[in-house]
């Protein structure tokens, strides 16, 4: 008789081991096959291990080790980037029942999370004792927390309070080897040594496997959130409106633009009439004492670039403002399309050119590209829309789609910007990341992985190509 494979001796120790939930049939195993990006992984076989405790975690990583096999953290599998999609022979690590908020400290402003919290609950925790967890993604309702750190989420609000690294404090990572480590710290400050924490915070489980979190939170801010919708005809308009409010003296605490196309679909799905009003809205918010004052001034300049605005500090009508933006991120309404997201960012004084460029990107490649954008962190989303008429019958997307994507990210690295703002690189943006980093921290930062992960069994395959 033969001997099993790695991935069956892995799953039969991990059995004996005492771990409760393991999946192999193809049925059980089907929904941790993808993630939100549309990656599809093929035929592949691999097993899944749902964790109901940081002893699975490390029991899965040290089985792994014995036998060779890879192993993929999974949160809620929102990503974009193909991060979380299975690979041949692999176990999918789901955390999505670590989900306890063990530690809510005001005095400090902090707390302890499990990596499978969704994000929106962990807000809603800290706003119950007059705090706020302030990273905001607009998969906030979906998203763990767990994956918010494996990609260093961005979020609504980053343009003022920064994205998901600003407010780690300290991580509890299991290593590639089973070994349980704590990095970071309790207090605000700290320079002990390397900052470990901000290296696994966007390693999107390539280092280790993050089973433990301490949040920075900040207090609630006084006054009333004043809300600006500013309608412009043009997409180009609107940008250059919002790289005009920083002449102004003014930080938003947020500044996000959505498209033409973008507003047609909220049209669709709410019955409003937002596209009559312009191809181009800017979302811009205001808070703390000065709230009042500062959207007054923003209003001033929106309007002398041409926009049409309103302004409310109305809760309800600022939810639905909100609503809009979050809904174009999470839009699921069937299409006949399929959907290449990407998420790059430039300088923000580039960010005029960097729309220019996608239209004209558009239009010589002959494929439909919108925009959504964090515009006031500079990081724009712009997705290509495939019909499914042109996709290949393995899913395989056309020659022109790879070709427009390749001259985006061309345009963005000449401007002096980044292929990847906040999604990562997974395996969707692979192809481009030694073109941003250049041959010699290419090849540091794959030692880096070899360091912490000397068999490639954590996530392999995902940001760097495979090979020398």
């Amino acid at each position: 008789m033969s001997e099993p494979g790695p991935l069956t001796a892995a799953v039969t120790r991990l059995r004996t081991d005492g771990v409760a939930v393991v999946l192999t049939g193809a049925a059980e195993t089907l929904a941790y096959a993808r993630d939100r990006s549309g990656h599809d992984p093929g035929d592949v076989t691999f097993a899944v291990v749902v964790a109901e405790s940081v002893s699975d975690v490390q029991l899965v990583c040290r089985a792994a080790s014995e036998f060779g096999v890879p192993v993929i953290a999974r949160g809620a599998g929102t990503g974009y980037a193909g991060g979380a999609a299975a690979t041949e022979g692999a176990i999918i690590l789901s955390l999505e029942r670590l989900t306890a908020i063990t530690q809510i400290d005001p005095e400090s402003g902090l707390c302890v999370v499990e990596p499978g919290v969704i994000t929106a609950h962990v807000s809603a925790a800290a706003r119950a004792v007059g705090l706020r967890y302030a990273p905001d993604p607009a998969s906030a309702a979906l998203s763990t927390i767990g994956g918010n750190i494996a990609t260093n989420a961005g979020g609504l609000c980053c343009v003022k309070y920064g994205v998901t690294r600003d407010s780690v404090l300290a991580l509890d990572v299991v290593l590639a080897g089973g070994e349980l480590i704590h990095t970071g710290h309790r207090s605000i400050k700290g320079v002990s040594g390397y900052d470990l924490t901000a290296l696994f915070v966007g390693s999107e489980g390539t280092l280790g496997i993050v089973v433990g979190a301490t949040l920075r939170l900040l207090p609630v801010p006084l006054g009333a959130v004043h809300t600006i919708a500013a309608f412009f005809e043009t997409v180009e308009q609107a940008t250059a409106a919002s790289v005009g409010l920083f002449a102004s003296g003014v930080r938003p605490s947020m500044l996000e633009l959505i498209d033409g196309v973008h507003l047609s679909r909220i049209d669709e799905w709410r019955g409003s009439s937002f596209r009559r009003r312009g191809a181009g809205l800017l979302l811009v918010q205001t808070d703390g004492l000065a709230g009042s004052a500062e959207a007054a001034l923003l209003r001033e300049v929106l309007e002398g670039f041409g926009g049409e605005t309103e302004v409310t500090d109305d809760p309800r009508r600022t939810e639905e403002l909100l609503d809009i933006r979050r809904w174009t991120s999470q839009d699921q309404a069937p299409r006949p399309e399929v959907t290449l997201n990407e998420d790059f960012a430039v300088p923000r004084h580039r960010l005029v050119e960097m729309v220019r460029l996608i239209e004209s990107t558009s239009a010589r490649f002959g494929v439909v590209i919108t925009i959504l954008a964090h515009i006031g962190d500079g990081n724009i989303h712009a997705n290509l829309r495939i019909p499914n008429s042109e996709i290949g019958p393995d899913g395989a997307l056309p020659e022109k789609a790879w070709l427009a994507a390749d001259a985006m990210i061309a345009g963005v690295l000449e401007l002096g910007g980044t292929i990847s703002g906040e999604h990562g690189i997974g395996m969707l943006k692979r192809r481009w990341l030694r073109a941003e980093l250049g041959d010699v921290q290419y090849e540091l930062q794959r030692s880096l992985k070899t360091l912490f992960d000397p068999q490639n069994l954590l996530n392999p395959g995902k940001v760097f190509l495979p090979g020398p």
